[in-house]
């Protein structure tokens, strides 16, 4: 069973990394221009395969983006605030779609 647990957490810190490489190959500054810090690798559920939290500190939006690969193949952006309260929330969001997302809501 052990082994099972690191699989799982494997998978994990690979979809996150895949992430932040699609985020910096659209826009190899965007994670430092949002202030993103505080990178989280999300474990698998029964909706996504897995995902990344990050903590932004940017002109509009401060708190945290939550990104999560659906079992579809797209993702569901999340904007939490400082608190942790949903404040936006974007559903079928393809990789190449990731930057713009998250930069509109920077008001960019």
């Amino acid at each position: 069973m052990e082994t099972l647990k690191i699989e799982n957490q494997t998978k994990s810190i690979e979809i996150a990394s895949t992430i932040i490489d699609q985020i910096r190959y659209a826009d190899k500054f965007a994670l430092m221009a949002w202030g993103g810090r505080e990178f989280v690798a999300l474990p698998e559920s029964e909706e996504f395969q897995g995902g990344l939290r990050f903590r932004v500190n940017g002109l509009k939006h401060k708190g945290y983006v939550v990104v999560q690969l659906r079992w579809v193949d797209d993702y569901t952006v999340s904007f939490l605030n400082k608190k942790g309260h949903l404040v936006h929330k974007s559903e079928g969001v393809y990789c190449d779609m990731l930057v713009l997302i998250i930069d509109w809501i920077e008001g960019k």
